[in-house]
């Protein structure tokens, strides 16, 4: 990435002078704009009459359509959620499982996944299968010799969200299709940061939270439900808001059971976020103005020159074609270095530990000075 449209990128965010940000995978710097559309937001509350019905609904509708336009998707198959556990639990409430079914699950994902699936299986009396990854050959091929006859759900991110190691979904999508499992995506550490073709992966849930490489607040998420369960899928909540007629506030004793279209029935209760809802569309239409292509054409030349960086000081990486463009995991031949921790936070340089991994996940707003300062620390820690 040129350094002056690194520089310029920088402009959208609020970084401190002196501060190396290199974390987006754990969170994301906040953007000016989702700043003052919350700001925005906060001072509406002050005059609530000046609301209408209609506001419940509006700005719901405008995320969900930004949303879906990430995902390259229509609006209504966009629901509004809390967080990915949520996401996951409605995934579960509807895939079929069936005793001695198996569950297949990537050895060391992130606990949301792990936990609702685990119960999923005690409750169905099903197994799950933690796959390990290939060192030779990566996630994809541990997954597709795992999934088999008896495999029920097939549980997967597109890359590990510890070092950012692919999974080539639309390879496992077609094999757990075959054996008519379902597939089920966390996205977290991938929407906004590759891009997605949906028609490929086929999956029948894909859920991923928004303050990650999504750039917008904690409290709001996304899932993205297949047609198939738009029309015949049940919610894991009864919330009046999701209901046919539901914005016609002079009929809600009607108790309508029908609702309204598209995976809007799997929205959580309370899903207008006043606040929240335009601090996320104002992010999700500052990524639409970037475009998904240009973050990661950008972003892969950060992680490429970290690569070999860390190559070049005798630390281990994943070989490119098998990690994500925008995060990799950086280890070290004798395990962290005891000082490693410290250091970094005396520099002011911001990375997250995973395991015996550096997990690095630069973005727009940081350039070359920035790798600079992280392998400095590192250089120190020898």
């Amino acid at each position: 990435m040129d350094r002056m449209e690194a520089i310029q990128a920088a402009d959208f965010f609020e970084i401190p002078a002196g501060i190396t940000y290199l974390n987006c995978s754990n969170m994301s710097p906040q953007l000016k704009s989702v700043t003052a559309a919350g700001l925005h937001a906060v001072r509406i509350k002050t005059s609530p009459w000046t609301l209408t019905g209609a506001n419940w609904f509006t700005s719901a509708e405008e995320l969900r359509a930004l949303a879906g336009q990430l995902l390259g998707t229509g609006t209504d198959s966009i629901a509004i959620i809390p967080a990915v556990s949520y996401g996951m639990a409605t995934a579960a409430a509807n895939v079929k499982i069936h005793p001695g079914d198996t569950i297949i699950l990537l050895a060391e994902d992130f606990p949301s996944n792990v936990f609702t699936w685990r119960e999923a299986a005690r409750r169905h009396k099903a197994e799950v299968v933690t796959v390990e990854r290939d060192p030779e050959t990566g996630w994809t091929e541990a997954l597709l010799n795992a999934i088999t006859n008896r495999t029920a759900v097939v549980v997967s991110p597109r890359c590990h969200w510890m070092d950012g190691s692919l999974i080539d979904l639309v390879r496992v999508g077609e094999r757990a299709h075959q054996v008519g499992a379902a597939l089920v995506v966390d996205a977290s550490q991938s929407l906004g940061a590759m891009p997605l073709d949906l028609a490929r992966i086929q999956p029948d849930f894909l859920v991923s939270v928004g303050y990650k490489w999504q750039l917008g607040p904690y409290g709001l998420s996304y899932l993205y439900a297949s047609p198939k369960w738009q029309q015949q899928g049940v919610p894991i909540e009864q919330s009046w808001m999701p209901r046919r007629g539901s914005a016609d506030f002079t009929r809600l004793t009607e108790y309508r059971d029908a609702f309204q279209p598209g995976a809007r029935r799997f929205d959580m209760g309370q899903f207008t976020q006043f606040i929240l809802a335009p601090m996320c569309a104002a992010a999700l239409q500052q990524l639409l103005d970037w475009g998904t292509v240009y973050i990661e054409q950008s972003v892969s030349q950060l992680t490429e020159e970290i690569a070999q960086r860390a190559l070049d000081a005798g630390c281990l990486v994943a070989p490119a074609e098998q990690r994500a463009k925008h995060m990799l995991g950086i280890r070290f031949p004798g395990g962290l270095p005891a000082k490693l921790t410290t250091a970094l936070a005396a520099a002011n340089v911001y990375v997250s530990i995973r395991g015996d991994s550096v997990r690095v996940s630069p973005h727009l707003y940081n350039t070359s000075a920035d790798i600079d300062r992280l392998f400095a620390v590192i250089a120190s820690c020898f």
